[in-house]
């Protein structure tokens, strides 16, 4: 395969062929030390600064499991519905790649920690029409992360046609967490939406355990996207092969996987993009190859890497560096009992405080606001005002320069005391919003910003009754007519003097000015 791969539309496909869904998704923990040695974690230090010998693979460097990690683990798989074993232990993973310092990784193979459970997620057709889609969680296991290798050179930014590559190994040895699902059936044109939903939802969900910082752009969440296609009973009589055999376990295709899928945007894309090819290929009499495959956010597809090994090709055994872990059901039972609102139940809840309608709380949560929001409330600003300056000029200025809000330099706090000087009359909303100007430039506090930009409203009435008294001079018409009682044409004189003003009288100080003036 290449990157001139035929690809069915989305909608021939799916008259064709069922799409079979499976969810790989890799959460480094946020600890502050690595999985098996007490190397720092800390995400952009120079490159191989952060390594010792055991991570390193290097004769004599002995693991020891982090505790904090098996919590995180436990707490996840709780959280998920999860079983937690009551034994389990690690097993050798072997492969070869540059990127793996020991030839091995550390991981779980027939005894992970947490399997058995599931979580839900909702979402929205076409037709406006919410869903409900429960997806099935196979197992979360703890392993460790590789290092990273980067390609210099060449175009693609990978290893075919680079100049030279060199290898970090201070991401070698995070904590890590794969949560796999089980085949996730019958979401049809639903698909994209409910694998990028259910990654979504792993992010609120692992954010509000505190586990991990979820970053997707740095790597700290990614996901592998398993598909495969079955041809529809019906497509299949139609075109004379006959109808799939059926039995008490659904007939899959083969599947390949496109490998660290890094936003929710191409997560949705991916899966829309290899039910294209697949059925493509499918169509054209072909097989599908089970392969792993490289995802290009800029063109939109994928393309092929390496044949997918089967479980027995990893030579798979237990790892004799370290013991069984054996969690005792009391302090299961206490991580349990101490779990936070799960993120839909709080959702729920905070919309009903709130009075936010349904598309209001989508917004909210869909831009990454929703701590945002609950923090300015917090500091007492009313919900919709606290919704408006996120969602609005501080959700475009974030997007803008491809930050997340809650990196964007303007914090709750912040934005309550602006509007804790709106509700005073001290700032009106323009006036505001270059305040927010300002803290982005790191002027210093709102009530600084407002003394040395000279932006607090002018509500002297010495100063707005000459403004008032120059605008109804200048323009004698609209003062003739609101003397006529058509009092709405007082809004011309009140631009006129916010003009003036330059957008710092009172807007309604004004308005009875002049009223009064003409009356």
């Amino acid at each position: 395969m290449n990157a001139a791969d035929p690809v069915l539309s989305f909608e021939e496909a799916l008259e064709r062929f069922d799409p079979a869904l499976g969810l790989e998704v890799h959460v480094e923990l946020n600890t502050a030390s690595k999985m098996f040695c007490g190397c720092p974690t800390e995400f952009g230090a120079e490159p191989n600064t952060q390594v010792c010998p055991t991570c390193l693979g290097l004769p004599g460097g002995m693991p020891v499991v982090n505790a904090a990690a098996v919590e995180s683990a436990i707490r996840i798989g709780l959280a998920l519905n999860c079983e937690i074993a009551e034994w389990c232990r690690f097993a050798r993973k072997n492969y070869f790649y540059p990127d793996m310092p020991k030839n091995f990784q550390t991981s779980q193979y027939d005894e992970p920690i947490c399997f058995g459970g599931w979580t839900d997620v909702e979402v929205e057709g076409d037709d406006g029409v919410r869903r409900s889609f429960r997806i099935e969680i196979e197992r979360a296991h703890m392993e460790e992360d590789t290092g990273k290798s980067t390609h210099v050179g060449g175009a693609t930014g990978r290893i075919h046609g680079a100049d030279y590559s060199l290898v970090d190994y201070n991401r070698a040895g995070i904590p890590l967490i794969e949560i796999v699902t089980k085949p996730i059936l019958g979401t049809r044109e639903h698909a994209p939406l409910v694998a990028r939903a259910y990654v979504a939802h792993l992010r609120d969900l692992l954010l509000g355990l505190g586990v991990s910082d979820v970053r997707m752009e740095q790597g700290s969440l990614r996901c592998d996207v398993n598909l495969s296609l079955a041809p529809r009973p019906e497509a299949a009589l139609r075109d004379g092969a006959g109808a799939p055999p059926q039995g008490p376990e659904p007939t899959l295709g083969t599947r390949t996987e496109t490998k660290n899928v890094n936003s929710l945007r191409s997560v949705e894309r991916a899966v829309r993009y290899e039910i294209g090819r697949h059925a493509a290929v499918l169509t054209g009499g072909a097989k599908i190859l089970q392969e792993t495959r490289h995802w290009h956010e800029d063109t939109g597809i994928t393309t092929s890497g390496r044949e997918k090994s089967d479980a027995e090709d990893y030579r798979y055994f237990p790892e004799p560096d370290l013991v069984p872990i054996a969690p005792s059901r009391e302090w299961v039972e206490s991580l349990r009992a101490a779990l936070p609102e799960p993120p839909g139940v709080r959702r729920a809840r905070l919309q009903a405080e709130w009075g936010f309608s349904d598309l209001e709380m989508r917004d909210t949560v869909g831009a990454g606001a929703l701590d945002l929001v609950e923090a300015t409330i917090a500091h007492g600003t009313a919900p919709q005002a606290a919704r408006k300056w996120w969602l609005s000029d501080l959700a475009r200025r974030a997007n803008d320069s491809g930050t997340d809000l809650a990196d964007l330099g303007v914090t709750p706090q912040q934005v309550a005391e602006v509007q804790a000087l709106v509700d005073s009359g001290s700032l009106n909303d323009k006036l505001a919003r270059q305040v927010f100007e300002g803290l982005l430039a790191g002027e210093g506090s709102p009530t600084d910003i407002v003394a040395a930009r000279g932006l607090a409203i002018v509500s002297d009435d010495a100063a707005l009754g000459e403004a008032v008294d120059r605008a109804i001079a200048e323009n004698p018409d609209i003062a003739d007519k609101i003397r006529e009682g058509k009092v709405s044409a007082a809004g011309a004189l009140i631009g006129a003097v916010m003009k003036q003003m330059r957008g710092q009288a009172d807007a309604g100080r004004v308005r009875e000015l002049i009223l009064e003036r003409l009356s």
